[in-house]
Formats: C-alpha cells, sequence, structure tokens
C-alpha cells in the first residue's frame, strides 16, 4: 500500500512551483476512524480566505491518476494535481479522500454499505474548518458518484451541489448489483481487481501474486462460487461481502440500505442542485435518469440530465465498441470546450457565482436535458475499423422527450414485429434454455467487466474471440434456437426511438423458475463493408421469473401455466434510419453480464445443478406479447408515407 503520510502532517507542501499547495488532513468518523484526505489550495494558507470546498471521495486512491478524468480527446489524463489546480484557480478549495479502508484511511472496506455515514461525517467536518465558507459540493465518477447519493441520502443539508457522473444508486436492486432479480456479475469482476489492489495484497506478497494469477475466465466457468471455494478465498472481507450480495436475491433489508437505495430517501435529499451524467452504454442508465426526474420534481433546485453515447466515464471517446458516433459524440469540444470547463463553469452556475464559460447559448442555464441521439451516419467501416452510425445532440425540458409517446410493437410467430395487435389464437414459439450453455453476451452496458465482458455496441451477427463463451464457428447470435429474433419490415423512413424501453410477454416453462431476456437492435442493411449489415445492440434486459408477482416474495412458477411478465431494458435513444429495421431478441441467458438461472427453483449462489427448461412466448389475441418504446411522433412514425419512394439499402 502506497502511503502518503507526511511527518508535516499539518503544513501545506507545495506542488507545481508554488503554485498548488497540499496538506494532508485526517478527518475523524463518528466511530473513531480517521479517514485520509489531501486539501489542495491556492496558497500556503488556506485559513487565509474561506471558499467552497470541493470534495471528491474515492475507493481507488486519492493521488491516482484515473481514466475517467480525461478532459479533451486525444490528451493526456490529467494528474490529480492538475484537476485540482483548475479548480484551485477557480476559487475552490479541493479535497480528495480515501474511502474507509482504502488508501491510507482506517477501519475496514465494505463496498458502498458504509459510505452514506462517512460521507455526512466528512461534509459536516469540512464545513466547519475555517478555510471552508460554508458551502461543501460533491464531483466524482462512478463509485465517486454512488458516494454522494449515498451521503444526500443521509440528509446532509451542508451539501450545496452534486454532479454526479456515471453513478449514484436509485436503487441497486434495479441497476448496478442486480436487475429483474438477476445478479450482475461485473460485481464479481471488480472484486477480483480490486482484491489485488487491496492494502491486504500490498502487505502479502505471496497474496498479491496469488490474485494477479487468478484464471478469471476459467473461474466463471466454475460457477457458483462456494464459500472457501472461490479466487477471493484468502480475503474473507472481500469473498464474504460479494457472496452475501449474490445470496440476498430477494428486495429485502439489504437492498434499502440508504446507501445504495435513493429512491426511499429522496425526502432526505438536500435541495441543492444536481447534474446527472450518464451514457447509453453505461450499467447505470436507470439510476441516472431517476436520479434526474425524482429530484427534480421533489426539489425546488435545479435538476439537470446530460446522456452520451459512450461506455462508462468515456465521454472524450467517440466510439463504443466496434461503433463510432462521429466528432459530435464526444461532451468536450460540443457541449463545451473541455470535462474540467464543463464541471467548473456548472458548479459556479449553481453556487450563484460568475460563471466561468458559457454553459448554454449566449450564456444561458444548461437545458434541463441535452442526450445524444445516436444514428443518421453511413454504417460503412471508418479507418479504424469502426461502423460509423454517427448521431447529434439534442435538448429537451423533460425526459422521456416532450416529442415522442409510447408505442407497441406486437410479436408475431412469424418472426416480425407489427404495430397491430394479433388476432389469431393458439399461437406461440418455443424453445430449450440449457443453463450450462447460455447466451453469450456481447457488448451492452457493462462497465468494469474486463477480461470476461466489455461494454459498448457490437455488431451481433458476427460474435468473435472476444466474446466470452461464443464458440466456432461464430454464427450470429440470432442463429441460435434459443434466440427468438423479431423485425419489423425495412422502415420508409427515419424512426426515433428516446425513451424507456420494455417488453410486455405472456410466458410459459415447464421449469418452477426461468429467466426472459431482451434485447434491442438496430439492423443496419448491408453495404460493401458488411455484407451481412450490421445488427447494433442498443439496450438490453431480463427478469427472474420466480419475482412475476413481487420482487420481495419470490413465487415459483405453475409448469405450463401462462404468466404475463415486465422485462424493462435501459433507456436509449436512436435513429433508425430509412432502410434499417427494428429488432428484438427474446431469450432466457446474457452471460456473464447476469448469473444464469439454473431452471431448478434453488438459489443461484448455491446450487450445483442446472435443468434444461422448455420456454415459450404466447402471441395470440389473449396474450399479446409486445414491445413498448418511445418514438417520436408517436405511432404515426411507423404509418407509412403519404407519397414516397422505395428505399433503396445503403
Amino acid at each position: 500500500m502506497i502511503s502518503y503520510d507526511s511527518p508535516r502532517a499539518c503544513r501545506s507542501e507545495p506542488l507545481q512551483g508554488g503554485a498548488l499547495w497540499r496538506r494532508d488532513l485526517r478527518v475523524p468518523m463518528r466511530d473513531g476512524i480517521l479517514l485520509a484526505a489531501d486539501l489542495y489550495s491556492a496558497s500556503a494558507d488556506p485559513e487565509a480566505t474561506a471558499l467552497p470546498v470541493l470534495l471528491e471521495r474515492t475507493p481507488y486512491g486519492r493521488r491516482a491518476q484515473r481514466g475517467s478524468d480525461q478532459d479533451r480527446g486525444g490528451m493526456p489524463v490529467p494528474q490529480p494535481e492538475d484537476v485540482a489546480r483548475f479548480f484551485t484557480e477557480a476559487r475552490y478549495h479541493v479535497v480528495r479522500q480515501d474511502c474507509r479502508g482504502r488508501g491510507d484511511s482506517g477501519g475496514t472496506f465494505v463496498k458502498y454499505l458504509g459510505e452514506g455515514p462517512d460521507g455526512a461525517d466528512t461534509i459536516a467536518w469540512l464545513r466547519d474548518q475555517p478555510w471552508c465558507d460554508g458551502r461543501v459540493v460533491m464531483t466524482g465518477v462512478s463509485y465517486s458518484a454512488h458516494v454522494q447519493a449515498a451521503a444526500a441520502a443521509e440528509g446532509v443539508t451542508e451539501l450545496a451541489a452534486m454532479f454526479q457522473d456515471s453513478g449514484g444508486f436509485s436503487s441497486a436492486y434495479d441497476a448496478g448489483m442486480r436487475m429483474g432479480g438477476a445478479f450482475e456479475l461485473k460485481q464479481v469482476t471488480w472484486a477480483l481487481r480490486q482484491a489485488a489492489r487491496s492494502p491486504e495484497a500490498a502487505a502479502d506478497p505471496v497474496l498479491a501474486e496469488e490474485l494477479r494469477q487468478v484464471d478469471v475466465a476459467g473461474w466463471f466457468g466454475a460457477m457458483p462460487w462456494r464459500p472457501g471455494c472461490t479466487p477471493l478465498r484468502h480475503l474473507p472481507a472481500y469473498e464474504d461481502f460479494l457472496l452475501e450480495q449474490w445470496r440476498q436475491d430477494t428486495f429485502g433489508d439489504f437492498y434499502r440500505s440508504p446507501a445504495i437505495y435513493g429512491r426511499g430517501f429522496y425526502e432526505r435529499f438536500p435541495d441543492a442542485p444536481s447534474l446527472h451524467m450518464g451514457s447509453w452504454y453505461d450499467p447505470y442508465v436507470r439510476s441516472t435518469i431517476e436520479n434526474f426526474t425524482a429530484l427534480r420534481e421533489l426539489k425546488s433546485a435545479p435538476s439537470y440530465l446530460v446522456m452520451g453515447p459512450w461506455t462508462h466515464g468515456h465521454r472524450c471517446e467517440t466510439y463504443a465498441g466496434d461503433v463510432d458516433f462521429g466528432p459530435r459524440a464526444t461532451l468536450d469540444g460540443n457541449l463545451a470546450p473541455s470535462y474540467l470547463e464543463f464541471r467548473r463553469g456548472w458548479f459556479d452556475r449553481a453556487l450563484g457565482r460568475r460563471p466561468a464559460v458559457a454553459d448554454g447559448p449566449d450564456g444561458a442555464d444548461l437545458p434541463a436535458v441535452q442526450y445524444f441521439l445516436m444514428g443518421g451516419g453511413d454504417g460503412r467501416r471508418d479507418t479504424a475499423g469502426r461502423m460509423r452510425h454517427g448521431g447529434e445532440w439534442r435538448t429537451d425540458t423533460r425526459w422521456p422527450p416532450s416529442s415522442t409517446a409510447p408505442v407497441a410493437l406486437y410479436l408475431t410467430t412469424g418472426g416480425t414485429l407489427e404495430a397491430d395487435p394479433p388476432t389469431s389464437a393458439g399461437t406461440s414459439v418455443s424453445y430449450d434454455f440449457d443453463p450450462r450453455h447460455p447466451v453469450p453476451t456481447m457488448g451492452g452496458q457493462v462497465t468494469s467487466g474486463e477480461p470476461v465482458m466489455t461494454g459498448g455496441a457490437y455488431d451481433q451477427n458476427t460474435p468473435d474471440a472476444r466474446v466470452y463463451g461464443a464458440r466456432e464457428p461464430y454464427l450470429p447470435l440470432d442463429s441460435r434456437p434459443d434466440v427468438i429474433s423479431l423485425t419489423t419490415p425495412p422502415l420508409e423512413r427515419d424512426v426515433v426511438l428516446a425513451g424507456p424501453v420494455s417488453a410486455r410477454l405472456y410466458i410459459s416453462t415447464t421449469a418452477p423458475d426461468t429467466d426472459f431476456t431482451i434485447k434491442v437492435i438496430d439492423v443496419h442493411p448491408p453495404n460493401a463493408d458488411y455484407p451481412r449489415g450490421f445488427a447494433m445492440n442498443l439496450t438490453d434486459g431480463i427478469v427472474r421469473c420466480r419475482f412475476h408477482r413481487s420482487y420481495e416474495k419470490p413465487e415459483f412458477l405453475t409448469p405450463g401455466a401462462v404468466y404475463e411478465i415486465e422485462v424493462t431494458a435501459p433507456d436509449t435513444a436512436n435513429r433508425f434510419a430509412a432502410g434499417h429495421r427494428i429488432r428484438l431478441d427474446v431469450s432466457s441467458s446474457n452471460f456473464p453480464r447476469f448469473d444464469t438461472n439454473t431452471n431448478t427453483g434453488e438459489p443461484e449462489a448455491a446450487t450445483r445443478r442446472t435443468a434444461t427448461a422448455t420456454n415459450t412466448v404466447h402471441m395470440d389475441v389473449e396474450h399479446p406479447s409486445h414491445l413498448r418504446v418511445w418514438l417520436e411522433g408517436g405511432a404515426d412514425a411507423l404509418a407509412a408515407p403519404s407519397c414516397g419512394h422505395p428505399v433503396t439499402p445503403r
């Protein structure tokens, strides 16, 4: 473990030729534990001028460089002191703190659950310091966004503004730890990565080497894991908490902790300005949007939403996976000259100070919603080998956008999505779901999944060796017998989808419990670069059927009985160009993004058995299974033009 302790713990040390000064802090918590932090100021005597304090709390090392701090595309990632200097020059003090049990902070690290009280204690302590003018604001990406929501849920009135980037749980049960009752296995890969960087590993070279040599892909093939039989077996704190998350499959007290359940504590959140930034290929889409909409409704202070086409925290990149969205896709150079200037300008405005940069047109306030509408590119391959999908930034006063309305697209046994509901009876499609051979994850809203999964947009026609579980000859995913693939006819004009996505399915099964998954895809027509076309994934969701009535009280299914279930996927925004098709894939697995249902009714975290289930999706007049999306213009978006010409695929 790298220690930042200084023999001059109460004195400031000069950095960058005296343009920046840093002082070590030890912040006391209510239980006596001291958390390590750095105070950055523009002078050696921060007490000389009381200023707002910009606080960032992190488990990754308060002096460590992080890729998510990228300020401009193509430029080096700034060091923490570079970021701090940018704000100290704008008359802020900056505090970066190690979370409990990480870096130089005392105590034992427990992911998420202790961050509320620690954050609240830190904010209260900072507010009482002579160099703080009484205003503490918080910033940060991912975990550093989660800790903001955790502190806010404690009712910290001293928190003057929040800038939550790519995180902040509205409900970890719905996004981040679970979705639809299924466990998100990024929690496993994150735990393995952080265990290798833990203070315990730093103090034990043998343990550190063992963790470095873990065959992650091999261990994923050995699931489910059991206590003492995991790659974390020599780090009990990490193993215990990971397996506890996995075992806690119902929505109970574990998931009602304020640190991971903002939804239950929004009334406690301070009435302070908040900005919620996310991206369409990020695991926290639902949390980001819910936090924005809930606080905008409940509080008098303004809330803002920014949604880009990126993967987790990669706001300065034009691409996600194998798809490029064009030069307009980045935050820097489009919404602001840089990420730092965007944040500083927003905080200045949130605190009523003169803005350092113009936040909106002619210096006007930010629009309530800024979102990137993907699509509109030529669909060809660029010099980096990525498909040019294109896109543009849009603004609105609300989410879903005011120009959209919900539309139902009905599933048919002929493999089509239709605007009209079915009229025939007794029609359905069945398939066998074998948990030993799950549908492989190929992109999507994934982060921290390496080396077994990677987020972003990929051609679902061409799984390859990068895809965990894919097998030669690498056929398209919709060629699998356990995938029901349904498409619209080629669209006669552009169709814009922007908003929530869900599917209401009428299902039956031979098992006491099983899963159903959905994936929405933009099907590009063939061209010279992609002779099979390009099937670009947009969003996907899952539901575990024993929770068909309640996530609090699971109830097994009666084999053969028909049930109505709702499968929700994170929101998205995409232009389906004329000649493209809207596609829905329905199946029962998406591994390793989610753990796989064994179909036995036994807990996924403990059972050693699996069974093959025959799963059926009903698509008839009494059971009108349908996809529900928000389209610009509503149902009229799919109506044939009054006059037009045949569409020629590009």
